[in-house]
């Protein structure tokens, strides 16, 4: 069972109701990994975004410096936007990583939640699809780390190209997120790379066909079904109250600040206690949340979960609260609970 962390650096508020700078979010970052790795946590996510209210852009940057201060955590990006990046920048910044960090680096591709980073970049959206199939092509070839040859309409082609540096294993843990189209889980197997499930809102459950999909994909077009992973928002304090009133919040506002670019209604306090009681939000104390984690990993067979443990600008004090409670009580307590049934 490996269970980790995702975040995409929100910036949060200092102990006084102040945001950060998105400097000291970065730092933050970094501080709150160290910590993770200290208890034991299996893996930190950082995903990319080009957005006010998030410090990370570059998750493999940030990742570099990670790398220097710890020893054992796995370092993801989550995601890294393929469709608006190149596959040998990515490759390369990535392989870095995984010499730094001593074989570490996890790259989880997709095409991302949001879309910033195609005009900031200067792609063209019509091209939506082709852009990350074309790229995702790319990359699973270099992933073999021999001279690639390759052509598309994306970018320019390569004639026996060979890409350094080479990673510290000879091939990276590569996995894509897949946030609900069946065509991208299709394609995932397609292409033999492990799934990364986002489930955001609503029960888990309802995304155990896409589980399912993915493994007879994989067995029809003859790759391999590799062990699935999820990951969800959430958050843990000392007790139940506490997380919910901390997280709360700042939560509505992030909620309100993307809804109101996508048409959805203000976020109201019913909707998100019943999203927090029956739905993918795992807020609580660490029992609690712990419960909830082990039944989702139960009811979906999966193998892996990484918490979102940011979604606003939660303070400081108690992110770091959160992934104590998180690597020591929240993640022993789901080993034990799914390794008992």
């Amino acid at each position: 069972m490996i269970l980790g962390l995702d975040t995409f650096g929100d910036v949060p508020e200092d102990d006084h109701g102040t945001l950060v700078t998105h400097a000291a979010a970065i730092r933050q970052v970094v501080d709150e990994a160290v910590l993770a790795d200290e208890l034991g946590v299996d893996v930190i996510a950082l995903g990319e975004h080009h957005r006010p209210e998030y410090s990370i852009s570059t998750p493999e940057t940030v990742l570099a410096g990670i790398a220097t201060r710890t020893k054992r955590i796995g370092l993801a990006s989550g995601v890294t936007v393929l469709s608006s990046d190149d596959p040998v920048r990515v490759f390369q910044r990535f392989a870095t990583v995984d010499a730094l960090s001593g074989g570490r680096a996890q790259p989880i591709l997709g095409r991302g939640s949001f879309t910033e980073s195609f005009p900031l970049f200067g792609y063209d959206m019509s091209k939506y699809d082709v852009l990350f199939e074309e790229k995702l092509d790319l990359f699973v070839k270099l992933l073999d780390e021999n001279p690639v040859t390759w052509k598309g309409t994306t970018r320019p082609a390569l004639d026996d190209a060979d890409v350094f540096p080479k990673s510290e294993s000879g091939r990276m843990d590569a996995w894509v997120g897949v946030g609900g189209s069946p065509q991208s889980v299709v394609r995932t197997a397609q292409h033999g790379l492990k799934l990364m499930l986002a489930i955001i809102g609503g029960a888990p459950e309802r995304f155990a066909p896409y589980v399912d999909l993915y493994r007879r994909a994989a067995e029809q077009l003859g790759t391999v079904a590799h062990p699935v992973g999820m990951h969800s928002p959430g958050f843990v304090a000392d007790t139940d109250e506490a997380a919910k009133e901390l997280f709360y919040p700042h939560y509505k506002v992030q909620r309100d600040r993307i809804g109101a670019l996508r048409g959805w209604p203000p976020l109201r306090r019913a909707e998100f206690d019943h999203e927090v009681e029956s739905g993918s939000l795992y807020v609580g104390a660490p029992e609690t949340v712990a419960r909830k984690i082990a039944r989702a990993v139960k009811a979906l067979d999966v193998e892996r979960f990484d918490l979102i443990y940011t979604v606003g600008a939660q303070p400081v004090s108690a992110r770091l609260r959160a992934v104590e409670l998180l690597g020591a009580k929240v993640f022993p307590m789901v080993r034990d609970m799914v390794t008992e049934s």
